[in-house]
């Protein structure tokens, strides 16, 4: 037992590394799950409920947020599943620097533990999970515990970014040209640029508010001189090529579950990621302003930032397309991957459709203290970027554990995961609309939406319900689940597929390294 920990503990090998991400982006999520019961439940009914105090909805708040963003979908998607893929399906032995990317699976196991932390200490983090000034800072929450937290998986994730560039630049496959790469390689590889150039500037933005209240500078204070919306500028600047470090990875997956699913090419494929994926870098760090139109700003630099926020709908709009082309004509098998993935469509298309009002400024500028944009932001990021990684550990499920985790039970939670979030959401799209604020504990200024709370609370507590059910049908199915046939049960053309063992075992492929014909390609299923 104790070698086996100590080879864990140890180990560089990408795909345990991956695994280690996985084991820690699963744990952030069901505390982080449990955060939101638990404000679901306080709301369920006007005035104070289960919580001792309004402190207590904060930290319920801050750690949702937080670990949602920060510990789960992040290091979820371009930890967990980029490690475990990308060496793999660009046909290397292992990442450029092994040993760099075990320090940074530790450096975010640090920063789990450092969040989790949060519910021992007395003076707890009291920041909602943005860490606005100046209540960050007059706070007596423990403000230090929050950028500690940033600190240690921001550097994790640069450390990642570095690595995985320099992996997909030099390390593919002789043969494996640009054209030639899984989807999901090219949305990750645009993801970990936008984290290169971004999670710098979130960085130093944290670190100014630990100097506010700890050392006594006055960044963010305006009777000294500061502002407090340096700050928010700041934040945004990274917070919002964040949504496209989770949307990015989240569009890759699903364009290699599709493709196996339907045996059938990525429609578009060159306007995807030239277009879509570089489209989103190259226009994804001038649409921060739009998380600012209350802020007091000049009505011309609104009417800017509504251009730019409809005009990154463009590359956006590119992926989706291809996505939807891509099930053209295709031979669709609709096992648990693919409902997710198919879920995931409709997700995209209800975020999309009510992101369209919150880019106008006439109307956002009435909607974006609302419940509104709380629900908007769980359909297009949250419930999407969710989905999809569930439609990526199912499908990829046999290559990590050499067993299937489908079955009744993974069919049962899916339909009670995709009625759940819907009942949740969908009631506070309404209330929102009518007026009701988002982080507010109590609303007992509007008592006639306390129904839809009700409603949405139940929805709550059906999806908390299976997703405890999916987590423990994993766990089975990884000790006792039905074998995988033939190593590859998808018949899937790209190459953790097609050269890897079922499970992938040490050094990646058992044989010679691939050598890749010119006409080869990962979606290359012929009718």
């Amino acid at each position: 037992m104790g070698a086996l920990l100590k080879e864990w503990v140890f180990t560089t090998d990408h795909k345990r590394v991956g695994i280690l991400y996985l084991i820690g982006s699963i744990a952030a999520f069901l505390v982080a799950g449990l955060m939101a019961m638990l404000m679901r439940l306080e709301q369920s009914t006007v005035g104070l409920n289960i919580a001792t105090s309004p402190d207590d909805y904060n930290v319920w708040l801050y750690f949702h947020g937080a670990a949602m963003i920060l510990g789960f979908l992040i290091p979820g998607l371009t930890g967990f599943f980029a490690n475990f893929l990308i060496p793999l399906q660009i046909g290397a032995r292992d990442v450029a620097f092994p040993r760099l990317n075990s320090f940074s699976v530790w450096l975010f196991w640090a920063g789990i533990v450092v969040a989790l932390l949060t519910f021992v200490i007395p003076d707890k983090p009291d920041v909602m999970w943005t860490g606005y000034p100046p209540y960050s800072v007059k706070t007596l929450g423990n403000t230090a515990f929050y950028v500690f937290t940033v600190h240690l998986i921001g550097f994790s994730s640069i450390l990642a970014s570095i690595n995985f560039i320099v992996t997909i630049i030099y390390m593919r496959a002789p043969g494996m040209g640009w054209n030639q790469m899984n989807m999901f390689v090219w949305c990750t590889f645009g993801a970990f640029i936008i984290q290169l150039v971004f999670v710098p500037v979130l960085a130093a933005a944290v670190t100014m508010l630990l100097f506010d209240k700890y050392l006594g500078t006055n960044f963010f204070n305006p009777a000294q001189g500061g502002d407090v919306l340096l700050y928010q500028n700041l934040f945004w600047f990274y917070s919002h090529p964040a949504v496209y470090v989770i949307f990015l990875p989240a569009v890759g997956i699903l364009f290699d579950v599709i493709a196996a699913m339907g045996k059938n090419r990525v429609f578009n494929y060159k306007a995807a990621v030239y277009g879509g994926v570089f489209g989103i870098v190259l226009i994804t760090g001038e649409v921060w302003v739009h998380h600012l139109y209350v802020a007091g700003m000049p009505d011309w630099l609104r009417i800017g930032q509504m251009v730019t926020t409809l005009l990154i709908s463009v590359p956006v709009g590119l992926l989706v397309i291809s996505l939807w082309g891509s099930l053209y004509r295709a031979a669709i098998t609709f096992n648990t991957a693919m409902m997710y993935a198919a879920a995931c469509l409709f997700l995209l298309l209800v975020g999309g459709l009510t992101g369209i009002p919150l880019a106008m400024t006439v109307l956002t500028v009435n909607l974006s203290e609302t419940a509104f944009v709380h629900a908007h932001f769980h359909f297009v990021m949250a419930l999407f970027a969710a989905f999809a990684m569930f439609a990526g550990v199912y499908f990829w499920f046999p290559k990590m554990t050499g067993r299937l985790a489908d079955g009744p039970l993974a069919t049962i939670t899916f339909w009670m995961n995709l009625i759940g979030v819907n009942i949740t959401f969908w009631p506070l799209f309404i209330i929102g609309f009518r007026g009701m604020p988002r982080r507010y504990y109590d609303y007992a200024m509007f008592p006639e939406f306390q129904p839809y709370h009700q409603v949405a609370t139940v929805g709550a507590l059906i999806t908390g319900t299976a997703m405890a059910l999916m987590v423990i049908n994993w766990i089975w199915a990884a000790a006792k689940g039905k074998k995988a046939e033939n190593g590859n049960p998808w018949r899937a053309k790209s190459l953790e597929w097609t050269h890897a063992d079922c499970p992938a075992g040490p050094g990646n492929f058992p044989g010679p390294d691939p050598k890749l014909d010119a006409d080869w390609t990962p979606y290359n299923y012929a009718k």
